[in-house]
């Protein structure tokens, strides 16, 4: 079995989202867990926008909030993978 090292600046941000992957977790399939996270929230967003309970002035500045709360996102798979080999670059 394989080992992954999550650094600390990532280990934080999933923290964040209540996300703590041990080091037998692949980092796909963490990534993947955060990206249902995120499309869970951004269709609730969008739910309540459509529901009248987020005013159409105020729903760009929250997905942008969120799209920042999940920045971990806007690294690629294979990006994961190689920060978390634990090798040297």
């Amino acid at each position: 079995m394989r080992s992954w090292t999550y650094p600390p600046e990532l280990v934080a941000a999933l923290l964040t989202h209540g996300v703590s992957p041990r080091p037998d977790v692949h980092p796909r399939f963490t990534r993947d867990y955060v990206s249902d996270l995120y499309r869970y929230e951004i269709r609730r967003l969008r739910d309540w926008r459509a529901s009248g309970v987020v005013p159409k002035a105020d729903y760009v500045d929250r997905v942008i909030k969120l799209r920042k709360k999940y920045w971990v996102l806007t690294l690629e798979p294979s990006a994961w993978e190689k920060i978390c080999s634990g090798k040297e670059p």
